[in-house]
């Protein structure tokens, strides 16, 4: 295993990381079998394991945290909070209120007194940065987080953020959690060198898109059975949908830069994002030990001629897919918030 910085966080990290969504029930709910998926990350040199408190409904924290036993200190864990894991109003976002009390709830399912980094897992329009940064900058002030950072946030809110501590005296976002792979390069158009110039540590996800650089799915095979990602995103794997055959169009392109290296595609998928200069980690979110040992224990090493034949497949800055499917922006969802309206006549009353 080999490290890299997470940015100018001090931190040393793995170059590839545990990610744990697989880990309960929407995964692999025998908490045994997760961890022992753990433990064989750490025998390889794996030490950062995350999480979220939303993975499995907090059940994922609760895997990871007594699967830590004995190794917490070995580790850098990280966990994510901002979806709501029951109903009512208050209980989702990035608010100080619900941010308070999700910092609370993940280190009592961790069973630990604080996380090495904990991160905004998806913007919120509705909550002004300046309070979420500044509920940040409290919580780690308290030791209850190390450094903090965002998941899936767009190049200009990062620099939003950015702007917001410096005016305000309040520590920023340290790193990000993209979705990045070879039919999804989208980031490196914006986000990495926005992250890359801010000195910002990136923790991409979904190196298997979903499963289809797994190599499980193929042109024409109609016979397989989706696995437990793909039932989470039954749209993502439609026959009939265009995209879904430019993804297994590339896919058939990218098993032979496989071959010809002497690897395997899912090897290859997890060794792409290592080799952008700003990645620090890429995240791995097996389902059973063999997942995980697969890519660990036969990594692919990819030299200039094989990403020269990649950028020919999918081009740089280019999605084959869209990696995410967050709920639009208000400025798109709400007609008023991009319509031009005349402003009233002197004397006139407003509309």
């Amino acid at each position: 295993m080999r490290y890299r910085k997470l940015g100018r966080t001090g931190l040393e990290v793995s170059e590839y990381a545990l990610g744990t969504m697989m880990f309960g029930s929407a995964g692999n709910p025998d908490h045994e079998a997760c961890a022992r998926i753990l433990h064989a990350a750490l025998d390889r040199g794996v030490n950062l394991i995350d999480t979220a408190d939303m993975y499995s409904a907090g059940e994922s924290e609760e895997i990871v945290g007594k699967a830590l036993k004995g190794h917490r200190d070995d580790v850098v864990l990280a966990t994510k909070g901002h979806y709501p894991l029951a109903e009512g109003p208050n209980r989702s976002g990035n608010s100080r209120r619900h941010l308070t009390r999700a910092v609370e709830a993940s280190l009592r399912r961790l069973d630990t007194d604080h996380v090495d980094l904990y991160q905004i897992h998806r913007p919120d329009w509705d909550t002004d940065l300046t309070e979420t940064l500044a509920t940040l900058t409290d919580l780690q002030q308290a030791g209850k987080i190390g450094v903090f950072g965002c998941s899936v946030y767009p190049a200009f809110e990062l620099v939003e953020a950015q702007r917001i501590a410096d005016r305000h005296g309040l520590r920023p976002f340290r790193t990000e959690q993209p979705p990045y792979n070879l039919l999804a390069r989208g980031i490196e158009r914006d986000v990495l060198v926005v992250t890359e110039r801010q000195g910002m540590g990136v923790l991409t996800w979904s190196p298997l898109a979903w499963g289809f650089l797994t190599g499980r799915y193929r042109r024409g095979d109609t016979t397989t059975e989706p696995g437990a990602r793909a039932r989470l995103r039954p749209e993502w794997f439609d026959p009939a949908d265009p995209v879904t055959a430019r993804k297994l169009d590339a896919v058939e392109e990218l098993i032979k830069v496989a071959a010809d290296l002497g690897s395997t595609l899912p090897a290859l998928a997890a060794a792409f994002p290592l080799s952008h200069r700003a990645v620090s980690a890429v995240l791995l979110g097996p389902r059973t030990e063999d997942q995980l040992t697969s890519i660990l224990d036969a990594p692919a090493r990819l030299d200039d001629a094989a990403l020269d034949r990649i950028d020919e497949i999918v081009p740089p800055g280019t999605n084959v897919y869209e990696p995410t499917a967050p709920a639009p922006p208000p400025w798109l969802a709400d007609p008023s918030r991009r319509r031009y309206v005349e402003p009233p006549k002197p004397n006139a009353p407003w509309r």
